[in-house]
């Protein structure tokens, strides 16, 4: 990622323009690591984020917001308690590097002014948020390191907070970059990582983009450039910090337009990409970071929250399809019983020419049209009729055997394919309530031991089907897990309403409510196959096969589990996955 410290001096100059003088109204903690903080000034309302997250440090301004927590965590308590109605005086950056201090001046409990130092550092792992007394005494940090963490700098209450120890390299926009030397002797390194060896406060992005404008190819090696060129590269890194020493950026994010995903986001004009991304220019590095990280921060978390009920649905799967091997071995190996009642058959036809204690007896076998001789194993213990018996039992007990694998095949075919339903619905969940929604859901299954829940947690983690409107204005909706899956299916649509679901692939059931207007154009029924292909297995596929009917043609068999359903009479649109604007 490019938060770069390069970066960081352009967000703390645009942060420094729009925040300073500006009043903390509220504070909240949507997460463990991550603060939000309304900023009112005398002409806007900001919502500043900042966040110690391992994967995606960062502070910026934002206009998404999170669900908090009913109960403030106790770092959000102390940061209300010193920091509420408190003034920002001043934003800067710590030296040339990822950490940003914001100076605020509040009234404490007995109404004398105070000044508070709130250090937000962006270091990926050692991210932290920490604040402190004008002395730089911590008061608390989001993040406690002991000597446990780190034998270098512990960051604990009471302690001094003191900056991170400086890298053994030259600061991009330090006076000593004039004469800063570059090591390109390994010849099997690339150029960038030569600059980034030597350079300080710049991304493996940045130093690929120097390298670009200076050869035209930012994966060159060192082995391949000459003294001329690498006393040009050189000059190119210090030119490039020249130019920004004066606050010249071009903030943009970069589009993979084919995978629609942005890829990466920069405080600088980019070129190493033409021809292969899509370069978006934006008006403010603020806007860049809220693009990237929004998109990012909310997979992230998901992921993190889905990880334990992703595992739990992978457990099970895996318990169910060895006990469908076991099912289906039986199931072979039961095919061949008939050869034990030959078996038996022929031993009680031929019981007087049976010795006793032989281990096996040669007869004729009057089952075959040629009436060739057989050979039956005996066991020398058992009598003639034991034997014959025997054979009976084994017979009797394959059938039996067989009749009940089949039986259990079929439930657990059913079992693995509603967790594999689940397993889909978690792995596309957007949000907490969609995850708590489907935990209640495997709890009621019983894959989970149910969980007292208070009445108001109850309430916040309602989820509902997702609600879109298509460009001719029918309602469509769509389940977000097996529970609503059967609601929508059973209890909601009406039998002539459309009911879409992905060929062959776990996903929702999708519907499109028909009201009064029977006649549902193309345009609505290719838009609602889009949504029920987004919310599949093949999410991120293209022209995904997407079978439609109507409810009637919908039917859920005897003891099914939810989401489980059969249909017929339907046809099938090939689709990209796609979401219009939810309602």
């Amino acid at each position: 990622m490019a938060l770069d410290a390069l970066a960081v001096r352009a967000l703390v100059q645009e942060l420094s323009d729009k925040l300073t003088g500006g009043r903390m109204d509220k504070i909240h903690q949507p997460e463990k690591d991550e603060l939000s903080l309304i900023i009112r000034t005398y002409t806007d309302t900001y919502r500043l984020i900042a966040s110690a997250n391992a994967s995606h440090p960062r502070i910026h301004l934002s206009k998404t917001s999170k669900k908090n927590p009913i109960t403030a965590p106790l770092f959000c308590m102390l940061m209300r308690k010193h920091l509420s109605g408190g003034k920002i005086t001043s934003i800067i950056q710590c030296g040339f590097e990822r950490i940003i201090r914001i100076d605020i001046e509040s009234y404490d409990e007995l109404g004398d002014l105070t000044e508070k130092h709130l250090y937000i550092e962006i270091m990926g792992r050692h991210s932290n948020i920490t604040l402190t007394t004008a002395e730089n005494k911590i008061i608390d940090c989001i993040k406690h390191v002991d000597f446990s963490v780190s034998s270098v700098r512990q960051l604990l209450p009471g302690m001094v907070y003191t900056l991170p120890p400086e890298q053994e390299k030259t600061p991009l926009l330090s006076d000593n970059i004039q004469t800063i030397s570059i090591d390109f002797s390994h010849e099997g390194q690339k150029a960038f990582q030569s600059v980034m060896d030597a350079v300080s406060g710049i991304s493996p992005l940045t130093a690929r983009e120097i390298v670009y404008r200076t050869f035209g190819n930012a994966g060159i090696l060192c082995g391949e450039l000459n003294h001329s060129q690498q006393q040009k590269l050189t000059k190119s890194v210090i030119s490039f910090a020249m130019e920004h020493k004066n606050n010249i950026f071009k903030p943009c994010i970069i589009n993979d337009d084919n995978m629609k995903k942005t890829v990466d986001f920069s405080s600088i004009d980019i070129k190493q990409y033409e021809g292969m991304y899509n370069i978006k220019y934006v008006p403010s590095i603020n806007e860049a970071l809220d693009i990237f990280y929004t998109a990012r921060d909310s997979e992230e978390r998901m992921r993190q929250k889905s990880s334990d009920l992703i595992k739990l649905l992978n457990t099970n799967i895996e318990r169910v399809s060895k006990k469908i091997a076991i099912q289906k071995k039986t199931l072979n190996d039961a095919h061949g019983r008939e050869k034990w009642k030959i078996y038996g058959d022929l031993l009680t036809a031929n019981l007087y020419k049976i010795e006793q204690g032989a281990d096996s007896v040669t007869v004729e076998n009057y089952y075959s049209p040629d009436g060739e001789n057989i050979k039956i194993p005996l066991s020398p213990e058992y009598t003639p009729v034991q034997n014959s018996q025997r054979y009976y039992k084994k017979y009797s007990k394959a059938k039996t055997a067989q009749v009940e694998a089949a039986k259990q095949l079929e439930i657990a075919v059913m079992e693995r394919d509603y967790l594999e339903s689940t397993l889909t619905a978690a792995e596309t969940a957007q949000t907490e309530s969609d995850l708590n929604a489907i935990r209640a859901e495997l709890a009621n299954e019983g894959y989970i031991k149910r969980r007292s829940v208070k009445k108001a947690k109850q309430k916040e983690a309602l989820s509902k089907p997702a609600h879109y409107i298509s460009s001719d204005g029918f309602d469509i909706y769509a389940g977000k897990n097996n529970t609503q899956n059967d609601y929508l299916t059973l209890k909601f649509a009406n039998s002539s309403d459309l009911w879409f679901h992905t060929k062959n692939i776990h996903g929702s059931h999708t519907v499109i409510k028909l009201g009064v207007n029977k006649e549902v154009p193309d345009a609505t029924i290719l838009e609602a196959a889009s949504i029920a292909a987004y919310f599949s297995k093949a999410r991120s596929s293209s022209q995904v096969p997407v079978d439609y009917t109507q409810i009637k043609n919908v039917k859920k068999p005897n003891g099914a589990k939810p989401g489980m359903v059969i249909y017929d009479h339907y046809n099938t649109v090939y689709v990209t996955p796609k979401l219009p604007e939810e309602k």
